[in-house]
């Protein structure tokens, strides 16, 4: 990332912006690509092969570890940059595929929710130990 668009991802008093839109980081990735010349490598296929590869990467981080408690308690300051690292590649380029196949990442997301809520409807009597709820 050259110099400008580093500056560009900060806010006029040198801040991080606290929430990012996925129509902000597609934007973000079209330019980075179109900069580069990349636009003609980024086909659907080389997306999802590359995001195949970053999810192969994601799961080497916790490969070996068994389970994992929330929050990551015993982590290294290290190790959580290097999954925040491989979760970041892992998003960018799902967010890149949907965007070359001209798809609404966001709306069909949200619509998955729906779809979902209505295959798994609440339950009256759900169990607490089920492994399932």
């Amino acid at each position: 990332m050259g110099k400008s668009e580093m500056e560009n991802s900060y806010d006029s008093i040198g801040h991080k912006p606290k929430d990012v839109s996925l129509k902000d980081l597609s934007n973000r990735l079209a330019e980075f690509a179109q900069a580069r010349g990349w636009d003609e490598y980024h086909s659907p296929r080389n997306l999802l092969l590359a995001l195949v590869g970053e999810v192969g990467e994601l799961s080497e981080i916790f490969q070996w570890k068994g389970e994992v408690g929330k929050g990551l308690p015993n982590w290294s300051a290290d190790e959580k940059e290097h999954l925040e690292d491989e979760v970041s590649d892992v998003l960018l380029y799902l967010v890149r595929l949907a965007d070359v196949c001209g798809l609404d990442l966001g709306q069909a997301a949200l619509t998955k929710i729906i779809k979902n809520a209505r295959k798994y409807p609440v339950l009256l009597n759900q169990n607490p130990n089920s492994s399932y709820n």
